[in-house]
């Protein structure tokens, strides 16, 4: 949306929290990356940049390594079972398969991938379990779920056998304290996930 970047809020949650954190949003250069990580954060986040000029992603790893690079996938299942990335907030369909953009991401020097799932995102109904299985087993970088956390078993599937993701996303169940982090923590630890309490 060429929406400026908030760098002065940037500063503020590296002066605050003392966790990785990634910024996402409005990032179009290379400068829009070291100015970002400049200001504290670990990781920078792009979409709808990567997907219009896709050497953005080399040339943030290049400069920054690929750990840096976290490339954001909205997508959405087609009538015919695949899925096609969007950009601009999920507005616009690309046109573009979801796996086969995950695989050229990779190519590219992302270390990661940030995996919503449009159909799902806001349902509480639980993650795209195949969509994230398909893009995980098509990549070795981590994948994060996120769209449609409902429940402390969601987590589990999304991180389980079933989704294959690395980390798993969720943004209102915390906001407005249906779930507390350490709660979903602590039951994935009993179910014998690796999570730092």
């Amino acid at each position: 949306d060429a929406r400026n970047i908030k760098t002065e809020m940037v500063r503020r949650v590296a002066e605050t929290v003392f966790i990785p954190f990634t910024v996402g949003g409005g990032i179009r250069s290379v400068d829009d990356f070291r100015m970002i990580l400049r200001e504290g954060a670990d990781k920078v986040a792009v979409n709808s940049a990567a997907i219009m000029n896709p050497s953005l992603i080399c040339e943030a790893a290049e400069k920054f390594g690929s750990q840096c690079v976290v490339v954001a996938i909205d997508a959405k299942r087609c009538p015919d079972g695949s899925w096609h990335i969007f950009k601009n907030g999920g507005r616009i369909d690309m046109g573009i398969d979801a796996v086969e953009w995950a695989i050229q991401a990779e190519k590219l020097g992302a270390g990661e991938i940030l995996l919503t799932s449009m159909d799902c995102d806001g349902t509480k109904a639980g993650y795209d379990l195949e969509l994230t299985r398909t893009i995980a087993e098509n990549v070795s970088i981590p994948v994060i779920a996120s769209g449609g956390a409902g429940n402390l078993e969601h987590f589990y599937e999304a991180l389980g056998e079933e989704g294959k993701a690395d980390a798993a996303l969720a943004a209102s169940l915390f906001h407005y304290k249906e779930l507390e982090i350490r709660e979903v923590k602590e039951y994935l630890r009993e179910k014998g996930v690796s999570v730092r309490l």
